[in-house]
C-alpha cells in the first residue's frame, strides 16, 4: 500500500478542525507550514505532527510529502496551489479554491500536465448524505426537478479590518459562505447553471455584506441563493420535486435529512457522520489518486463559474 503524507499549508480554524479530526488508514500528515514559525511549532506539537518548516518552499521540496492541504485565505490559494502542483504535489484546498473561473482554469491544465488530482474541500460534495440522497433522486422517485433554496446568513461583528470584510483579503459573503450555497444547487442540478438575475448590497469597504440570486439551468430547474453577512439565517436546503422535497437542516455538513412526499407522507434519511466532514474529503482525494474518477473537481468548476457571473450582475449595477 502506498504511503500518502500530507502537508499542511496554514494554521488557522480549518486547519486545527482538519488536524484535529483527522482519520485515515491509508495516509498520515507529516509536515506543517505556515506564516508564523511560532504557531506552526505549537500546532505541529498539538497534532504530533513530525516535521515543522520554516517556510511552505521547504515542505514542497520535501519528496516524502505528496499530498498538501491548503488552508490559507482565500486571496492567497492561487499562489500556493500554483507552487504546490509544480512541486508534484496533489493538492486539496480550502472553498472557496479559486476567485475566479480563470484561476481555477489555470491550475486543472497544470494537475492535469502532471497527472495530479486536484479538489477542493467542499464538505457538500463529499458528505454521505448526499450520495445518498443524489441515488434517491435520480431513481426517478421524486419526479422531476423544479427549484432549490439555498439559504446561508451569518453575523459577523462589522469590522472593516477583519477578513471577512477586507477586500484585500477576498472578504464578503460570496467567497466564503456563498461558496456551500451554491455547491448545494449544483449537487442537485441535473446541468450546469446560469445567473438570471442577482443583486448585491455591499458593505462599507465594498464587499459584499448581503446578495439574492437566481440560478436556472437548460433543463429548466431553477435555484435561489441567500446570502449574508449580518443577520443569521437557517442554514435550511430545500430541494422540490413533483412529487415531494427534501428538507436539509444545517445543510454543509449534514447527516440526517427528510422528505416529505406528496401524499404527506415522511421519510427520514440518514449517512455519515458531521465530525467526519473532513475525512470524506480526505478519502475521496485518496480514491481518485488511486484511479477512481474526479466527479467534485468538474462541479467545482461550474461553481466557481456562477460566482464569477454573479459578480459581473453586481458591477453592472
Amino acid at each position: 500500500m502506498q504511503n500518502y503524507q500530507w502537508g499542511i499549508i496554514g494554521t488557522g480554524d480549518i486547519a486545527h478542525q482538519f488536524a484535529k479530526n483527522f482519520k485515515s488508514t491509508e495516509s498520515s500528515i507529516t509536515g506543517v507550514a505556515a506564516r508564523d514559525f511560532e504557531k506552526t511549532k505549537a500546532f505541529a506539537k498539538e497534532y504530533s505532527i513530525s516535521s515543522v518548516y520554516e517556510t511552505v518552499e521547504e515542505m514542497l521540496d520535501n519528496p516524502d510529502i505528496n499530498m498538501v492541504y491548503v488552508a490559507v485565505p482565500n486571496n492567497i490559494h492561487h499562489y500556493y496551489i500554483t507552487k504546490a502542483l509544480q512541486k508534484g504535489k496533489h493538492v486539496l484546498c480550502e472553498k472557496a479554491i479559486t476567485m475566479t473561473s480563470a484561476e481555477l482554469q489555470e491550475e486543472t491544465e497544470l494537475a492535469n500536465e502532471n497527472k495530479l488530482v486536484l479538489q477542493e474541500a467542499m464538505t457538500i460534495f463529499n458528505m454521505p448524505l448526499y450520495q445518498k440522497l443524489k441515488e434517491i433522486a435520480d431513481s426517478g422517485e421524486l419526479g422531476k426537478l423544479k427549484m432549490i433554496q439555498a439559504p446561508f446568513g451569518s453575523y459577523k461583528e462589522p469590522d472593516p479590518n477583519n477578513r471577512f470584510f477586507n477586500p484585500d483579503l477576498a472578504g464578503g459573503a460570496l467567497l466564503d459562505i456563498g461558496t456551500y450555497a451554491v455547491s448545494f444547487a449544483r449537487f442537485f442540478l441535473s446541468s450546469a447553471p446560469s445567473v438570471s438575475y442577482s443583486e448585491m448590497i455591499p458593505f462599507e469597504t465594498g464587499v459584499d455584506e448581503e446578495s439574492m440570486t437566481i440560478l436556472k439551468n437548460d433543463h429548466n430547474e431553477m435555484a435561489s441563493v441567500n446570502l449574508s453577512f449580518q443577520a443569521k439565517m437557517p442554514k435550511k436546503g430545500i430541494i422540490a420535486y413533483e412529487k415531494g422535497y427534501i428538507t436539509i437542516d444545517e445543510y454543509p455538513r449534514a447527516e440526517q435529512a427528510e422528505i416529505t412526499y406528496r401524499t404527506g407522507e415522511t421519510q427520514t434519511v440518514e449517512a455519515g457522520n458531521a465530525k467526519d466532514a473532513l475525512n470524506y474529503e480526505v478519502q475521496n482525494m485518496i480514491d481518485t489518486i488511486k484511479g477512481n474518477e474526479n466527479t467534485t473537481l468538474p462541479l467545482t468548476t461550474d461553481v466557481i463559474q456562477v460566482l464569477d457571473e454573479m459578480r459581473s450582475f453586481w458591477e453592472a449595477q
